[in-house]
């Protein structure tokens, strides 16, 4: 994958929400047309995103600088980053129609900001290098 569609770039996603996970693997499942798919279950240290051996970019919220950094990677094929760690919030169809809404202009990015500040995001978080990935411990798959 180009990785141009995705929030943060490419790399390996993952959520703290369960069932988000359980909805991405079945949009995966539909769109690649599989009977089953696996949620599967990492876990890393508490303090994971504190770590001072890994850069990384944290969004608490739908801000300003969110909304730059997923235009950025989903519309400029030239738009690359070297954080080894994204976390923020995932912006799902609802989020994904206002983000539209403003790359195409019709929305100015105040109104934007305050569509998304609406909306209930959960959490995703990429690990964009190998080096990030050392840090993720599997524990287990669940069928879907």
């Amino acid at each position: 994958e180009n990785g141009k569609t995705a929030d943060f770039g490419t790399g390996f996603y993952t959520t703290t929400d369960y069932k988000q996970a359980e909805r991405w693997v079945k949009i995966r499942k539909g769109t690649e047309q599989h009977k089953k798919g696996f949620v599967s279950e990492f876990y890393a240290a508490d303090d994971l995103l504190s770590t001072p051996e890994l850069k990384i970019l944290k969004f608490d919220s739908a801000s300003s600088e969110w909304l730059d950094f997923i235009v950025a990677n989903r519309k400029d094929k030239s738009f690359t980053h070297n954080y080894d760690i994204v976390f923020g919030p995932v912006a799902n169809d609802r989020v994904y129609t206002t983000i539209t809404l403003y790359e195409d202009e019709f929305l100015d990015k105040e109104t934007t900001i305050a569509r998304l500040k609406t909306f209930t995001l959960v959490d995703q978080i990429l690990f964009h290098t190998e080096k990030s990935l050392a840090y993720l411990n599997f524990s287990r798959s669940i069928t879907v």
